[in-house]
Parts: C-alpha cells; sequence; structure tokens
C-alpha cells in the first residue's frame, strides 16, 4: 500500500513539475485542475518539491527553478528559430527611418536587424554589441559605442559603467532583445545586463522588443524590463491568441508577419 501510495505521489509530482517547466509559474487553484486533487494535497506535493530542490514555493502556488532559462552562447543563439529572426528584423527595419537614432542592444534578433542597415548612412546606431559594431563599423550608420564591463556570452558591454554613455543620450527607437518574456516581463541570466537594457528602456522614446515566440511563456533569472502602452513586440506568427489577448490588455502593439502577407510570399 505505501508502495502505491508513494507511486501516486511521484505520479503527481511528474504533472505538477511538467506544469511549471510549461509556464513558469502556477497557482495552487490551477495545479488542482491539472492534477485533479485537493489544494491540501498541492500544497503538501509543493513542500516536498520545494525540499528537493525542483520548485521554489511562493504565496498561492510555485516558481518553478526548473524553467529558468539559461543563456546559450551567442552563436548558438542565432541558430536558434534562425527563419523567425529574419522575419522579425524584416519587420522592424521597416520602422527604421533616416535621421533615427536607435539603440540596438545584443539579442541575436537584433544583430539579424543591423545586417540590414548597413547602406543606411543618414542613420545613428548606438550599441552596446560588439557583434553589431563589427558589422557595422567599416559602412553604413554612424556608430556610437556603448562602454562597460565585456560579458562574453552575449559579446556586450553592460553594468554600472554604461552608465555615464546611456544616460546621456536620447534615442528614437530603442531594438532589444529578451532571453524570456511572460505576462509581458522581460527576463534575462544576469543582472548587469539586465541593469543596462533598463537604462536603455528609460532613455528611449519608443521600444521594440525583438523575440521569437519560442521566447514567449518562458522565465530567466532577472527581470530587465516590462512591455507597456508605450512599447511593442515584434515577434513571429507562432505567438498564441492567449498571448497576443494579455498583451493588448497591457496596452503593447503586437507586430507580425500577417496570413496574408505570408501567402503572397
Amino acid at each position: 500500500m505505501n508502495t502505491a501510495n508513494t507511486g501516486l505521489a511521484e505520479e503527481r509530482f511528474r504533472k505538477i513539475r511538467a506544469c511549471l517547466k510549461e509556464r513558469g509559474v502556477v497557482s495552487v487553484d490551477e495545479l488542482c485542475e491539472v492534477v485533479a486533487v485537493s489544494g491540501a494535497t498541492i500544497r503538501r506535493d509543493l513542500a516536498e518539491l520545494d525540499a528537493r530542490g525542483h520548485v521554489r514555493r511562493v504565496h498561492g502556488g510555485a516558481v518553478c527553478t526548473e524553467s529558468q532559462l539559461d543563456e546559450p552562447v551567442f552563436d548558438d543563439k542565432a541558430k536558434i528559430a534562425a527563419d523567425e529572426k529574419h522575419v522579425i528584423a524584416e519587420l522592424a527595419f521597416k520602422l527604421v527611418a533616416p535621421n533615427d537614432t536607435i539603440f540596438l542592444d545584443g539579442g541575436s534578433s537584433v544583430l539579424a536587424l543591423a545586417r540590414l542597415l548597413t547602406d543606411m548612412r543618414k542613420l545613428t546606431v548606438v550599441t552596446n554589441s560588439l557583434r553589431v559594431a563589427g558589422l557595422l563599423a567599416s559602412a553604413g550608420p554612424r556608430m556610437i559605442i556603448v562602454g562597460g564591463e565585456l560579458r562574453r556570452i552575449s559579446q556586450t558591454f553592460v553594468g554600472p559603467l554604461t552608465k555615464p554613455t546611456i544616460k546621456q543620450l536620447n534615442v528614437d527607437k530603442a531594438f532589444m532583445g529578451t532571453i524570456g518574456l511572460k505576462d509581458g516581463v522581460m527576463t534575462t541570466t544576469d543582472p548587469a545586463e539586465a541593469m543596462t537594457k533598463e537604462m536603455v528602456m528609460e532613455q528611449a522614446r519608443d521600444v521594440y522588443l525583438m523575440a521569437d515566440s519560442s521566447k514567449l511563456e518562458k522565465v530567466s533569472f532577472v527581470k530587465c524590463g516590462e512591455l507597456n502602452a508605450s512599447n511593442s513586440l515584434i515577434t513571429d506568427s507562432g505567438i498564441s491568441s492567449k498571448q497576443m489577448k494579455l498583451l493588448k490588455e497591457k496596452g503593447t502593439k503586437v507586430i507580425t508577419k500577417s496570413k496574408q502577407e505570408k501567402k503572397g510570399k
């Protein structure tokens, strides 16, 4: 009998962990529906999973530590959802006008946008990305490079030393990447990177988050910004209707390729 009970408990743990991996943060009530047991049982199960280090209990539910996204090295990251990133870059390119001053951060989708800017000589680009700077160094827009501590995994300059330059500049548009986006909250793996991203968003008139749909409903380690009525998300057609509705309720504009455009391609 104890063996049977143990087996049932482990099956519940498996379902709970799978749900948390998918959603990142889940309430007790939601888990009750998924696992079909009482709230008291879910709370006991969460206590056990917390003790094992598989989840972190919070008021009213749990956060899955296993759902926190690790950051791949830049070249590997650029290969993930490459086709979607190209589509996103083309949509972002349509938003760039001559004589704009824009910020490009170290996101791989943002680098795809930078590749489209090499002939725009009447443009000013501010960047903390070594990859963007290298790409545009010999031709194209006027370049302003933000210095700071080099974060090798993302090939970006980040942290407090970026502040003197960023705080002196006002940019028309900032094109940003993220590791995860859930409930309109952007997250990344590194606090210093998050600090720099938040400073940029404060100095930009318009912020465009460039994120393929694989990033949506995912959570990484630290918050690096929040989408609101003055921001836009540029993504691919993989965004769900639920995600679209949530962002529109926040007033965030969602830019994606329409079905008509895809058919005409």
